[in-house]
């Protein structure tokens, strides 16, 4: 089950800012989840991660499957018992 997020309002001096998206573009996170990153590792430096605090939510594209395709038996080329099929030709 999935916890709401809270919404915190954060004024930044733009430089800061920037620099901070800027950081945030070349580990390909957003500017939040950067905040949220670098909050939670210093929280955890600190000795002050709360132990109930959830795991940062995995964002972007769902991982793939590595589900081999359905096999089609007309298209196979072994024949029923495991051997090549014979050349009729």
């Amino acid at each position: 089950m999935a916890t709401e997020r809270k919404s915190v309002l954060l004024r930044l001096d733009p430089a800061v800012h920037d620099a901070l998206a800027r950081w945030a573009g070349d580990e390909l996170r957003s500017t939040n989840a950067q905040i949220e990153f670098l909050l939670r590792k210093a929280l955890s430096d600190a000795g002050r991660l709360p132990g109930n605090a959830g795991r940062i939510p995995r964002r972007g594209r769902p991982p793939t499957t590595q589900d081999p395709p359905p096999s089609d038996p007309e298209s196979s080329t072994t024949a029923p018992d495991g051997r090549a099929p014979a050349d009729d030709d």
